[in-house]
């Protein structure tokens, strides 16, 4: 099966059941992408998803922590998030922003929930940095809701008007749209597309176009959907599920389940491999023991940030 702007999409290599933990001072979330597989996926190291409408399960939030050597990306779907680190720096995260941390040679970060009831729902991934950069000055930006863009795509064939797919943009392209988080490739040469695809009507199709040599997956977090290779074969993906697609083709074809009455709603997510050495010790991710041994230090001794 081909489109106008891919001639051979992408098929499922496998499918990934998260598992139930708990983090910060016993926040309730799935992780999603675990450390085993930040090898095969690399650039990304975690994705958390945690969604629940008792505060028992969120209201504690994640206190003081430190981070080292690679960026986090959080992104709320429902709820609000207050953000507060140890240069000084304030945000609050709502319904629909985004907060795009670099740790860089480190801080000391809390993020605490600013509601006492009601669902509070998200994700939070992480994006190793390469070696040159894992010691740069921290930075972030809080990107609010409506700094997101969106479009939505034509409808199928068949469909109604309202049947396209509405597509925000949160890095990388699509389409002709650029993201809401830009920079450089030589820069930061992770190049990260993470894209929130809502579909609007049971058999509706979404394509991007992808190299091969960049690593991609998508996770369903309502209804579900069909990853349709090139001999036109769709492999189910439901609800909870994250899909790793395999490194072929040029690009990925998602089609919204014929039976499923629920609107699907997916992220895709997809970067360029960095091929470094991955060192890990809790919030400190750097390429050597050696380094993972001065950060641990650092930390202890107050000179982490």
């Amino acid at each position: 099966m081909t489109t106008p702007d891919i001639s051979s999409p992408r098929s499922v290599e496998r499918l990934i059941t998260g598992q139930p933990t708990t983090d910060g001072a016993g926040v309730k979330l799935t992780r999603v992408l675990t450390q085993d597989l930040q090898r095969r996926l690399d650039p990304f190291l975690m994705l958390d998803n945690f969604a629940s409408s008792d505060p028992k399960d969120y209201g504690a939030g994640f206190p003081s922590h430190p981070h080292r050597g690679f960026e986090t990306v959080t992104y709320m779907i429902a709820g609000r998030l207050r953000h507060k680190d140890s240069a000084g720096h304030e945000g609050l995260l709502q319904n629909g922003g985004v907060q795009w941390m670099t740790a860089g040679r480190g801080l000391i970060h809390s993020e605490m929930p600013e509601q006492e009831s009601g669902v509070m729902e998200g994700f939070q991934l992480w994006l190793n940095l390469p070696a040159k950069d894992k010691m740069c000055t921290p930075w972030y930006r809080d990107i609010q809701s409506r700094e997101i863009p969106e479009f939505t795509t034509p409808a199928a064939e068949g469909q109604t008007a309202g049947g396209g797919v509405l597509v925000r943009v949160i890095s990388g392209s699509s389409h002709g749209t650029a993201g809401a988080m830009q920079r450089p490739a030589d820069t930061f040469p992770t190049d990260p597309l993470y894209l929130d695809l809502h579909f609007s009507a049971a058999g509706g199709t979404f394509s991007q176009p992808l190299p091969a040599t960049c690593n991609a997956f998508v996770y369903v977090y309502r209804g579900s959907v069909n990853v349709v290779d090139a001999a036109g074969k769709a492999t189910p993906v439901p609800l909870h599920r994250m899909a790793i697609l395999a490194n072929e083709g040029d690009g990925i074809l998602l089609q919204a389940s014929a039976s499923d009455a629920t609107s699907a709603r997916v992220l895709l997510i997809a970067g360029r491999p960095l091929g470094e050495p991955i060192a890990q010790h809790g919030p400190f991710v750097m390429n050597t023991r050696g380094e993972l041994m001065q950060a641990v230090d650092d930390f202890n001794n107050g000179r982490l940030a």
